[in-house]
């Protein structure tokens, strides 16, 4: 994978905040804004812009004004529209602007290369509330040192080269297993059952890498003995990694890219929608608190949920939650951001943490919090 190296720099901070990253060259802007979240130690919890000498790329909300009024809509632009200097905003209220540079190609796979000093608190107040925030932090005779304190708990902390790397590389993305396995059993093109289903040979191949998907512990014969095997073929030809043609199931061209593969199964979870909502916080909670039984998962993430959803005009409850989240098992199960092998006590996946990291790093947010 080609990868570019950017050098950012916290303008107007004491002490200085900078990082150094290497990103895919491909990246897009919403793609560059998470990468540079984790880099910093942000939480994305208010608007960004990317600033250039020409133009200004931010994002679109739907029947809310922006400025500039030619701001840009940053989805369809990538990091080289940006040229070899520009600046990310971030957060309008505190304002905090970050320098960023093009240093040139980066190494061979994406990650942290460099750094140094703390990422400032969210809502601090900017660098005038931050400096105020460290001359409290700093003197313990300050009226406000213990709130101060208090209200910082842990969130500032050291730059952790290792620990940043590790989430760089989990915004950029990893292939779940399981869908690398499909795509490479259908790799030459298989032919379709007159059903339109998977062969056996694909079916009983899958079943051996996942003999928790047929509990009834014998050869499967058709696909629809493999619920989650269905579901992961159905969810592969939706966002156009796998194609049938004349009868033929045979992988797109996307499939060959683990960038564009990480992309597309992203965008299966539209933003703002119940069920997305339903699986960030699922996976967050398991990643915050291990294995749970369903009804303790289900109330859990019930807690969390945002006020205004609704069910037939009524609050969602606890039981609504736990439905929910029976309802996206099986696409959960087929990405491996669950292990539900036990059925009794929910687990989370391999893919969890590099497929939906922004679930995972709500997570840290809470622990960082308690």
């Amino acid at each position: 994978m080609k990868t570019t190296r950017l050098r950012a720099v916290l303008r107007d901070v004491e002490p200085a905040v900078a990082r150094t990253v290497d990103v895919p060259t491909s990246t897009t802007l919403p793609e560059l804004h998470q990468l540079l979240q984790t880099a910093f130690g942000w939480t994305d919890s208010h608007l960004h812009q990317f600033v250039t000498p020409q133009d200004t790329y931010g994002m679109e909300i739907p029947c809310e004004e922006v400025w500039p009024e030619d701001q840009r809509d940053e989805t369809g632009a990538r990091l080289a529209d940006l040229g070899t200097e520009f600046e990310y905003l971030y957060d309008f209220g505190d304002g905090w602007t970050h320098d960023i540079e093009v240093l040139g190609p980066g190494g061979s796979t994406p990650g942290s290369v460099d750094g140094h000093g703390a990422c400032p608190p969210e809502d601090c107040g900017g660098t005038g509330g931050y400096a105020e925030l460290l001359d409290a932090l700093a003197d313990p005779a300050h009226p406000d040192h213990e709130h101060m304190r208090s209200w910082v708990g842990n969130r500032l902390r050291p730059f952790d080269r290792a620990a940043t790397d590790q989430w760089v590389r989990r915004v950029v993305g990893e292939v779940p297993e399981s869908v690398r396995l499909l795509i490479d059993l259908v790799a030459d093109g298989v032919k379709l059952t007159p059903g339109g289903r998977l062969p056996r040979t694909v079916v009983r191949s899958m079943q051996q890498h996942r003999p928790h998907w047929y509990p009834l512990g014998r050869p499967a014969s058709i696909e629809d003995d493999l619920p989650p095997l269905g579901a992961l073929h159905d969810l592969l030809r939706d966002v156009g990694l796998l194609r049938l043609r004349h009868g033929v199931l045979a992988p797109t061209r996307a499939a060959s890219d683990d960038l564009a593969i990480v992309r597309r199964l992203r965008s299966a979870f539209d933003a703002n929608t119940f069920a997305t909502e339903i699986t960030g916080l699922t996976i967050g909670v398991l990643a915050a608190h291990g294995p749970l039984p369903l009804e303790e998962l289900a109330a859990q993430v019930n807690q969390l949920l945002g006020r205004g959803w609704q069910i037939g005009g009524r609050p969602v409850s606890p039981r609504d939650v736990q439905t929910a989240i029976t309802q996206q098992s099986s696409i959960m199960s087929v990405l491996d951001l669950i292990d539900n092998a036990n059925w009794r006590v929910w687990t989370i996946g391999a893919s969890a943490r590099s497929l939906l990291p922004g679930a995972t790093m709500l997570a840290e947010v809470w622990s960082n919090d308690e």
